[in-house]
């Protein structure tokens, strides 16, 4: 699955987000209905990367994904969110938890049914790649996250959530570099676990 061309951009209504999720934050529960309608773009482009080729691969529609995603994050389990960036990797958080569930139920559906493996370099390419295991990328990104929480979050953030560099930096509380570096190393640790199967 591709990192998109395009990341995603800051929407017009930044302030009155920040503003919005304050609120929520506050205890208003009515803020998150004037929320949904000025993150539904992003997030519906945040979840129609997964869902590009969905005649072959999927059986989602982006729109049911971004519904049950933004349903999850309002979940009681789920605490207020600090900012427009920590809400954005909320989601993004939320949006692989769907697909990989959605991928388990899949599989199990399918008669001793298990994902053709693509190589993390090609998922992680420009090209679509609708093949990948994202159960398999689920299990090696687990044990990245028990050895280096940091470079396990920046993938979820970059793969999942489709942010670039410099919001997943925001998200982070880190420099851009040092995004830069954890993508990095995290993509070439993740491939050579997949490739192996160790």
């Amino acid at each position: 699955m591709p990192l998109p061309n395009a990341t995603p951009t800051d929407p017009p209504h930044r302030a009155e987000i920040t503003e919005l999720l304050s609120r929520f934050g506050a205890g208003d529960a009515t803020a998150t209905d004037d929320l949904f309608p000025l993150v539904y773009q992003e997030l519906r482009s945040m979840a129609a990367r997964f869902l590009q080729d969905e005649s072959r691969a999927h059986t989602m529609q982006a729109t049911a994904l971004v519904h049950e995603a933004y349903l999850r994050m309002l979940g009681p389990e789920n605490h207020a969110w600090e900012g427009r960036a920590h809400f954005f990797g909320a989601a993004a958080k939320a949006i692989r938890r769907i697909l990989i569930d959605h991928a388990r139920t899949r599989a199990r559906l399918k008669r001793g049914g298990t994902f053709k493996r693509a190589p993390l370099t090609e998922a992680l390419a420009v090209t679509a790649e609708p093949e990948v295991d994202l159960v398999g990328l689920d299990e090696v990104l687990q044990r990245l996250a028990r050895i280096d929480p940091q470079k396990a979050r920046v993938v979820e953030l970059r793969f999942f959530g489709g942010l670039s560099v410099e919001q997943t930096a925001e998200v982070l509380g880190v420099s851009p570099s040092t995004v830069a570096r954890d993508w990095q190393f995290a993509r070439v640790w993740l491939a050579r676990e997949l490739e192996t199967g160790d």
